[in-house]
């Protein structure tokens, strides 16, 4: 199978449910070992654009179909450093092309997930949680949540067990609260087929998300839908929309203009939209919501796991306050947290697993210890050239990625606008380059 058909098929089914198991049994099982194959490969990228240079790489990525564009930020705490760069194009509503710019608006997909974690810590700080409370009195649907241990063949039932730990916000925020996505664990992805079937209606988290747990709450670790809770509860204890509350509290302070959740309304954003994981059946890049657009179609109010929307150039921003660790969002002493291993020893031993393929796909090799801190995952050891110890990173969709490296003083993001097919070997490879051209730049302290 080729690596566009796989990357194809894993994408069908993470965007309709039922996909996977319309599949045959034999399909499944070549599906699970190509895909296996295809993201081992990924440590490994091949490029047929050779420079190393960044700009010149992703100009010849430009001219040779990969991308259309990208927009590139990194900056050290003091400024010394800094690089702001957007290269290519977009192409706008009516179809014609126009240069991008670093204040269009780009879609972050699961980069959410360190905003979303921010206001939950805000509102920490603020009396109204705490992180290792348990949250049963604000979210007493998550307190009720049994433990899926298997399926019964005899009559397509789910095998369920009570749950004898309570849920905190801690958990919620690292992933550990036994909360996944429906694609990362196969025994939630039956239970979505059969209990969860696709309709017209628009789902709230609440609705989305009532799958039972993966296992017992802070003993393992599986990606899902933590983050879009832990939005939720942020909602429920301030009495604001997520996106009202991270507007007022992070972006105004920074000074980031515009931001907004699933779906855009406003025009002036609208003509501003980048669509950076393209979901475009003719290939033809136009500005239309792509990577989770069909999750965000289906859902209603705002998923602080993937639906954001925001400036380029407020990313950066973001990630700098935490970097400089300037108390403008959050207390010293906060942000120190954020870079902490927040995983028992048994969860982190199962993030170690879990994570080898992200781990290249994030190129951070799968050799290297991790964890998860609060905001992303957290490298435990220096890696060669690249992110020092306790790096918080984290990407979005295939496109969007980002990294917090205080022990090297340095941060950074990198927004690709990919074509169809995407081309992941380019994509991985175009990242790499971002990775270390960044390094490479940051020890010279020169703005750009």
């Amino acid at each position: 199978m080729f690596c566009w058909q796989i990357h194809r098929r894993l994408l069908d089914c993470r965007r309709a449910p039922t996909s996977y198991w319309t599949y045959s049994r034999p399909f499944r099982q070549r599906l699970f070992v190509d895909s296996t194959k295809y993201l081992a490969a990924l440590s490994h990228p091949s490029s047929s654009i050779m420079s190393n240079n960044l700009e010149a790489r992703y100009e010849a990525a430009i001219d040779a179909g990969a991308i259309t564009g990208a927009i590139v930020c990194a900056v050290n705490a003091s400024g010394d450093f800094s690089y702001k760069k957007a290269l290519g194009h977009r192409i706008l509503l009516s179809g014609e092309k126009a240069p991008l710019q670093l204040d269009d608006i780009i879609f972050i997909a699961s980069g959410a997930k360190l905003l979303t974690t921010i206001a939950a810590l805000q509102c920490v700080e603020d009396g109204l949680l705490t992180l290792s409370g348990d949250l049963s009195s604000i979210a007493p649907e998550l307190a009720s949540r049994q433990i899926i241990t298997g399926w019964s063949d005899a009559d397509d039932k789910p095998l369920l067990e009570a749950s004898s730990h309570p849920i905190t916000l801690e958990m919620l925020l690292t992933h550990s609260a036994g909360l996944t996505y429906y694609f990362t664990n196969p025994l939630i992805g039956r239970w979505q087929q059969k209990f969860n079937v696709p309709s017209d209606k628009t789902l709230t988290v609440e609705e989305m998300y009532n799958q039972p747990l993966s296992y017992q709450p802070g003993t393992g670790w599986m990606y899902g839908s933590g983050v879009d809770w832990a939005g939720r509860i942020v909602e429920r204890v301030t009495g604001s929309t997520l996106g009202e509350f991270i507007q007022n509290r992070i972006c105004v302070p920074l000074g980031i203009s515009d931001s907004q959740f699933y779906p855009i309304k406003d025009d002036r954003l609208r003509a501003r939209l980048v669509d950076l994981s393209p979901s475009d059946p003719e290939g033809l890049g136009k500005a239309v919501f792509g990577g989770n657009a069909d999750v965000q179609k289906i859902g209603q109010g705002h998923f602080g796991g993937h639906g954001l929307f925001l400036e380029g150039s407020g990313f950066i921003k973001i990630q700098h306050s935490l970097l400089a660790n300037d108390g403008i969002l959050l207390q010293p002493s906060t942000v120190v947290d954020m870079f902490r291993n927040h995983l028992s020893p048994e969860s982190t031993s199962q993030i170690e697993t879990a994570v080898g393929p992200v781990g290249s796909f994030l190129r951070m090799g799968t050799d290297k210890k991790v964890g998860w801190g609060l905001g992303g995952l957290l490298v435990l050891e220096d890696t060669e050239g690249g992110y020092g110890k306790h790096t918080l990173t984290w990407g979005g969709g295939v496109t969007f990625t980002w990294f917090i490296d205080r022990s090297n003083d340095l941060c950074g993001f990198t927004a690709l606008q990919a074509t169809l097919p995407v081309q992941s070997n380019e994509i991985t490879a175009l990242k790499d380059v971002f990775r270390r051209e960044i390094y490479q730049r940051g020890k010279h302290s020169s703005k750009v």
